[in-house]
């Protein structure tokens, strides 16, 4: 244990392990127990809210189903507890202050995720006659807890913010797109389908249709009109071909990054020849954070050592 840590108050030390638990910054069998529990109870959430929507069987389970929601509203009250309590120690031994880190929290997309998914229950007890169905849907935004524990989402963003610029010409050529497409279908078919295409906002509507579905439920009777119907799907091939493209590549690349970071790492835990316990706890939480395989890591190091042995090869050779 080191003089930090030795430093502690009980408090503290109980505080900065519901961190490392809760956040995973230790893999060790009680993040894991907590990471599965979790993820085991949201499934079974979003299970019970379909099942629930069933008139049949929500009469039949009425009780149970109540009774599984109080015990996942107060698990996951308690989850969200005691990550704003505990996240005061993600700053606090490098300087920062405990409101940054929960702030950080409460803010964060994760954050509102855990909180909107207790939010409607209590509502419900605050205003027992109002019709919270609406609000009662947002218990289905639980699933979105389970990206917490699988970087896919998380590279998935990170990809869509690097190809922002590829997406807005895209999102432009879409926006110019339905504007001349929508007033081309007005002009040439609104005389022909009056009730049909009697405004441009309604040509868009067709549009937007069209480029979604493939068909925007409305067959032209001119032949300029079939005409534009017919370029406009391929329009929407395209954009989604372009778009398909776009994502896919900026996924491979973020994927690609993720293992350069931890291969750094590797190699900086490396140049001294030695490796600590530590460096290898710090190795392992790198490769939970990143969503690595074992395989993955595996791989890394095997390159590595083909490398070294290149490397030595060539010493020998000289």
């Amino acid at each position: 244990m080191n003089t930090a840590a030795a430093n502690l108050t009980t408090y503290q030390r109980i505080k900065r392990r519901t961190f490392e638990i809760m956040e995973g910054e230790v893999p060790d069998k009680y993040s894991h127990f907590v990471e599965i529990f979790i993820a085991l109870l949201v499934v079974a959430n979003v299970v019970g809210i379909i099942l629930e929507s069933v008139p049949e069987i929500h009469e039949a389970f009425m009780y149970e189903f109540h009774a599984f929601d109080v015990f996942s509203v107060a698990v996951f009250s308690v989850e969200f507890i005691l990550r704003v309590w505990s996240y005061s120690e993600k700053y606090l031994h490098s300087g920062g202050t405990a409101w940054q880190g929960r702030k950080e929290y409460v803010f964060s997309f994760y954050g509102i995720i855990d909180f909107v998914s207790t939010v409607p229950f209590y509502l419900q007890l605050l205003f027992p006659g109002a019709d919270l169905r609406v609000l009662r849907m947002f218990r289905l935004m639980r699933i979105f807890k389970l990206s917490r524990y699988n970087s896919a989402f998380e590279d998935m963003v990170a990809a869509v913010k690097a190809e922002r610029d590829s997406f807005s010409s895209a999102v432009f050529l879409l926006f110019i797109s339905c504007l001349l497409f929508s007033s081309l279908i007005y002009i040439i078919e609104g005389h022909e389908q009056p009730d049909v295409f009697p405004s441009i906002p309604a040509a868009m509507h067709w549009f937007v249709i069209t480029i979604i579905a493939g068909w925007g439920n409305v067959d032209p009777v001119t032949f300029v009109g079939t005409v534009l119907v017919i370029l406009t799907q391929i329009l929407s091939i395209a954009l989604a071909a372009i778009l398909t493209g776009v994502v896919a590549t900026a996924y491979t690349a973020q994927v690609e990054r993720r293992q350069a970071l931890y291969e750094m790492e590797v190699r900086s835990v490396l140049s001294d020849g030695v490796v600590t316990e530590e460096e290898q706890a710090q190795l392992k939480i790198m490769q939970a954070k990143l969503g690595m395989s074992d395989e993955q890591v595996e791989a890394i190091k095997h390159q590595m050592q083909e490398e070294k042995h290149i490397s030595e090869a060539n010493k020998q050779s000289k």
